[in-house]
């Protein structure tokens, strides 16, 4: 078993002075912790790997390809593989753990 706290996730994340800290790697997918305060903008690229977002905290809004919805807490969203996606209007601190399968590369 591999168990982590999002605090130590984060005081990790922040000691290393960059926005995405990926915490675990298996054959078979990745996580990773992504956090952008509020007021930045998202700098991703499309990905080669599906992914999933859970917000665990802060709001924004998302654009998957040509739909648009927003997030806080608690939201999950679906981006397919190779599909453009950004979190924009990022009004409060938005902290993401993020599942890349298969891992990101």
């Amino acid at each position: 078993m591999k168990a982590f706290r999002l605090d130590e996730l984060e005081a990790e994340r922040a000691a290393n002075d960059g926005a995405y800290l990926q915490f675990l790697r298996e054959r078979n997918m990745s996580v990773g912790l992504y956090a952008l305060d509020a007021g930045s903008v998202d700098p991703q690229q499309p990905h080669h790997q599906d992914e999933v977002y859970l917000v665990v905290s802060g709001r924004a809004a998302i654009t998957v390809g040509m739909e648009t919805t927003s997030v806080a807490r608690g939201s999950v969203v679906y981006v397919p593989a190779g599909v453009p996606h950004k979190f924009h209007h990022i009004s409060e601190d938005l902290r993401v753990m993020v599942v890349f399968s298969p891992p990101e590369s």
